[in-house]
């Protein structure tokens, strides 16, 4: 199966808020947070980034990246915060295409290290480990991004 890897458009956010959903990765109904307003935002914030995995134009996945700053990380500190697969898909191909996406996000971004939140019974635990995100903390795992170097002109 043929998958395309691409940022997320406004447009997308109602199909990728839906999967959210069925997969479990927003908050419910009772929530004080808007999780779907905060979506669509994130689409044009510079200090995020939103992908999504398609396969003959049907939502195959989808994954956020937030960013903050860490002086203690001497640059920004990226979070993945969802990542989600549709079922009747490649789980493990399309987890490892949005970890890639996230990333090579990141390091465009200008990120030192990527997190997300883990236990070792999570699911795509193999996948995260394999793009060199290893234990930091309790239940955080961590990988380094190669930082660009300054091309001259």
């Amino acid at each position: 199966m043929e998958y395309l890897v691409r940022q997320a458009r406004i447009t997308d956010i109602d199909r990728f808020y839906a999967l959210c959903a069925e997969e479990g990765a927003v908050p419910g109904g009772d929530s004080p947070i808007d999780a779907i307003g905060l979506m669509r935002q994130l689409v044009y914030l510079p200090n995020a980034s939103v992908a999504l995995v398609e396969s003959n134009h049907q939502l195959a996945g989808g994954a956020v990246l937030g960013l903050r700053p860490s002086v203690r990380s001497g640059g920004f500190v990226g979070t993945v915060d969802v990542l989600v697969v549709a079922s009747g898909h490649d789980g493990e191909k399309v987890a490892d295409l949005l970890i890639e996406e996230m990333l090579h996000s990141a390091r465009r971004k200008g990120c030192t290290s990527v997190e997300v939140m883990l236990t070792p019974d999570a699911e795509y635990f193999s996948n995260w480990q394999g793009h060199g995100f290893s234990r930091s903390a309790t239940n955080v795992y961590r990988a380094t991004v190669a930082v660009r170097t300054p091309t001259s002109r």
